[in-house]
């Protein structure tokens, strides 16, 4: 591991040069964030691109801002909505915490996005990295950035032993970061160094030959790009098992809102039981009897930190009394022939489909 304590300013302005110089001929310049530019169209898409494809986030982004053009068009929507626009993109905790954050912004800022380093680091879901690129990018600020694609180039020009998320391994790049970083220029820097990551210096061959600070990189010249980062450590997933119980009257289904924490915290979802002796009396707590049972296909839905094998149940029910459950407010009838209007979990939509391709009993 190389040990870096002091970079040279001569060191550091050579460097930032050769970012800089690469980013005026080759960085990317075309994506809707990068266009009128303000804090927060910034924020949005670098909320939205934390583990997720640009090619992905794209049409995302754009409907969102569609929708919520101005952070108090943001606070001032309801948790459904905001939630149905993230739809299919996963971590729906970020959605949660924009929402959160727009509505601390309205109340304590007057709607307008904070400019001190600190007061961005204490909103909801945004870290140091996320502040110094929201402030960098969009108001020129003089604060670096440490994101995924940024950690693989530097740890790998200078050969920085650790994996992402490990503590020790931010904690010496982090310094690093900070000395490279120019004051002039640090809005075209930061997303340069962003672009090389993720378009040169990649995870899995590399394009080394197009790198502008090729001829120092410490790995390019011991050919162990692919040790920097170094792979975490493998932790044996664990698995756990739901059936998820779909009771349908016609052409709904009823379904329910999660708490805000936990996994699909806020988002609307089936009902879940451990047997299938569970189902019956379950239904019969809303007003439902049984008239027909169908096992759908299972499917495993896979998380950042376990499996989950669902087991779908498509119940079919006489109607009994089932009007007043359009009062409970956690609990609704989904209506399977309009377009969603809500937050719904990929695997809820995924279990959506197959609902939708069964006969109505």
């Amino acid at each position: 591991m190389t040990q870096i304590t002091q970079i040279s300013a001569a060191s550091a302005e050579k460097f930032s040069q050769q970012i800089l110089s690469w980013y005026d001929k080759q960085g990317r310049k075309h994506f809707p964030w990068q266009q009128n530019k303000t804090p927060y169209r910034v924020w949005i898409s670098e909320i939205m691109l934390q583990q997720t494809q640009v090619t992905t986030v794209i049409p995302y982004y754009q409907r969102f801002m569609a929708s919520f053009p101005t952070i108090i068009d943001l606070a001032n929507a309801d948790e459904d909505t905001v939630l149905h626009h993230w739809t299919g993109l996963g971590y729906y905790a970020r959605a949660r915490n924009l929402h959160k954050t727009a509505k601390i912004i309205r109340d304590k800022y007057q709607g307008e996005f904070p400019e001190n380093i600190e007061d961005v680091i204490a909103l909801a879901g945004i870290g140091r990295s996320t502040a110094g690129a929201i402030l960098s990018l969009a108001l020129k600020k003089h604060h670096p950035i440490l994101d995924g694609n940024v950690k693989r180039v530097l740890s790998r020009f200078y050969t920085i032993d650790g994996y992402n998320g490990q503590s020790k391994f931010e904690k010496a790049l982090w310094p690093i970061a900070e000395q490279l970083t120019p004051v002039k220029g640090v809005e075209k820097y930061n997303q340069a160094m962003m672009d090389i990551g993720a378009t040169v210096c990649t995870r899995t061959k590399p394009l080394c030959e197009q790198c502008p600070i090729q001829k120092n990189c410490f790995a390019f010249a011991g050919n162990v790009q692919a040790n920097y980062p170094q792979k975490k450590p493998k932790k044996t997933t664990p698995v756990k098992s739901t059936i998820m119980v779909i009771a349908r009257l016609e052409n709904k289904v009823l379904m329910e809102k999660r708490p805000p924490a936990g996994i699909w915290g806020g988002l609307w979802c089936f009902f879940e039981v451990d047997d299938h002796s569970e189902i019956a009396p379950l239904l019969a707590t809303k007003q439902l009897t049984i008239s027909q049972t169908t096992l759908l296909e299972s499917f495993r839905h896979t998380f950042s930190h376990f499996h989950l094998d669902i087991t779908p149940v498509l119940v079919d029910c006489q109607q009994s009394l089932s009007k007043e459950i359009h009062d409970v407010k956690q609990q609704k009838w989904y209506d399977l022939t309009t377009e969603a209007s809500v937050g719904l979990a990929a695997s809820t939509s995924k279990l959506i489909e197959q609902v939708q391709q069964q006969p109505i009993y």
